[in-house]
């Protein structure tokens, strides 16, 4: 834990309970505050009232309040804020996040940022991977793995990196990253920021602040961030690394057929094929790969010392996760595919497809997707999504209605089985938001893994 300093004696309300705000209350406390804590969730608060001290926000006096630590889940502005929101804002109140917290605590480590509507959690476990086995003090976080705050204290000798939701920069006040990455943009959590002009002013705020030295990696291949990137230049306020995988790119780095190209200096230079990196496959990846490489250089890595790393990245887990082989056929865990956009990255790299799909649907559906039908066997459609799915599927593709990911797993080991093909893959890449049937992407991956064991040891035995 990170003891929060800067609010010692004073009121803090921390709204949201989960697994990061209840590290910011404890951080909070240890470093003085008097916290004010609330979930909206009855039995969330019955399970911790014994811990921590609860507090209704509709009867906290706000104008005593210091800041609001808002869990980055609870609407701000879209579709309606959050009643506790209105009245601090009515007050003055500061409203922020755990991540600016982690900055106030630790003011002289490094920080690295990387946001992107999808590939960002690989990027981030690879960037960490490559800067540890550099011998780089580092800890990852943010919306991957522990909360912020509860990451060990580096200091100036060490360096955070943190995957950023477009939800946790909207609370970002003070904190500014010495490399901020911007992978790409697609729409997604429109519903949270009103429109696409909202949602890119969000992920725009990767960028947010002057720091001296500081560099802005950006994929290049959507229009979005192609515009950001040159608008980024014109502030000159930081140094652009481009990144792109179907172009070459001048001062950047890049993918050319299957090489991984450093221009960063001037000269274009092929210093990765990307075949070393199994467990980084498709073009999706690729972009994964050239972003971490670039942000490794201007971390002031070598590039022998980064791509050394990149080929012993032993994968993120719930992303395209080889989970077992079982008579010849590949089982693969991409729970973390919550969008058909991220979807569709899974299915480019497979070619014979058993796909599991399904839960609850974001907008616009699968239809996105047609041009991946012809690598579908059949389609295992699971949750809220099931009837919207069968609709888009039919006519298309074969599909069977199986209700929960139990059924989905069984059928579709049954039929693999019964067709055998050379490279065949179960692929659990929902499409879809999981709180229809599990409280998160990662229950639902891991109750995959569990599954897939249950076949086989049957097998085995």
């Amino acid at each position: 834990m990170i003891p929060v300093p800067g609010f010692d004696g004073r009121k803090v309300a921390v709204l949201g309970l989960a697994r990061s705000g209840r590290a910011a209350t404890a951080a909070l406390m240890a470093g003085g505050a008097e916290v004010l804590a609330w979930d909206d969730s009855e039995k969330t608060r019955a399970g911790i009232a014994a811990e921590l001290p609860l507090a209704d926000p509709a009867r906290i006096d706000w104008r005593q309040v210091a800041a609001l630590v808002l869990s980055p889940g609870i609407p701000h502005s879209f579709p309606a804020p959050h009643p506790a929101v209105v009245a601090a804002r009515a007050a003055g109140v500061p409203i922020i996040g755990d991540i600016e917290l982690l900055g106030r605590a630790q003011p002289a480590a490094g920080y690295i940022g990387i946001t992107g509507t999808n590939g960002k959690s690989t990027t981030t476990a690879l960037i960490g991977h490559i800067l540890a086995t550099a011998g780089r003090d580092v800890e990852i976080g943010g919306n991957l793995g522990p909360p912020a705050l509860g990451l060990i204290p580096l200091g100036e000798r060490g360096t955070y990196v943190l995957e950023m939701s477009s939800f946790q920069l909207e609370l970002l006040d003070t904190v500014t990253f010495d490399i901020a990455v911007l992978l790409n943009i697609t729409p997604d959590h429109l519903d949270r920021h009103g429109d696409m002009a909202g949602y890119v002013a969000a992920k725009r705020r990767i960028f947010a602040g002057d720091k001296a030295g500081g560099t802005a990696v950006v994929g290049v291949d959507d229009d979005i961030c192609r515009e950001l990137a040159a608008t980024l230049r014109r502030e000159a306020a930081r140094g652009v690394v481009p990144v792109s995988v179907r172009e070459a790119v001048r001062d950047g780095v890049y993918v050319e057929e299957g090489w991984l190209v450093d221009a960063m200096d001037g000269l274009p230079s092929r210093i990765l094929a990307l075949a070393e990196a199994p467990r980084l496959p498709g073009l999706h990846n690729a972009q994964n790969i050239a972003a971490a490489y670039a942000v490794a250089r201007r971390a002031g890595l070598s590039a022998e010392t980064a791509t050394a790393a990149i080929r012993t990245f032993p994968g993120l887990a719930h992303r395209q996760e080889l989970v077992d082989t079982i008579d010849g056929v590949r089982y693969i865990n991409d729970s973390k595919a919550t969008n058909a956009d991220a979807t569709e990255k899974a299915l480019a790299c497979y070619e014979t497809i058993y796909w599991i799909a399904g839960g609850l649907p974001k907008a616009g559906g699968i239809t996105s997707l047609a041009p991946h039908f012809k690598r579908l066997r059949h389609a295992f459609l699971i949750g809220k999504a099931t009837g919207e799915f069968a609709a888009t599927l039919d006519g298309k593709v074969s599909y069977t209605r199986c209700g929960d990911l139990a059924s989905a797993v069984a059928a579709a080991a049954d039929r693999a089985r019964g067709e055998p093909a050379p490279g065949a893959v179960v692929l659990l890449s929902p499409a879809c938001a999981s709180y229809d049937q599990f409280p998160n992407f990662e229950v639902r991956g891991d109750t995959f893994r569990r599954l897939v064991g249950e076949l086989s040891g049957a097998r085995a035995s």
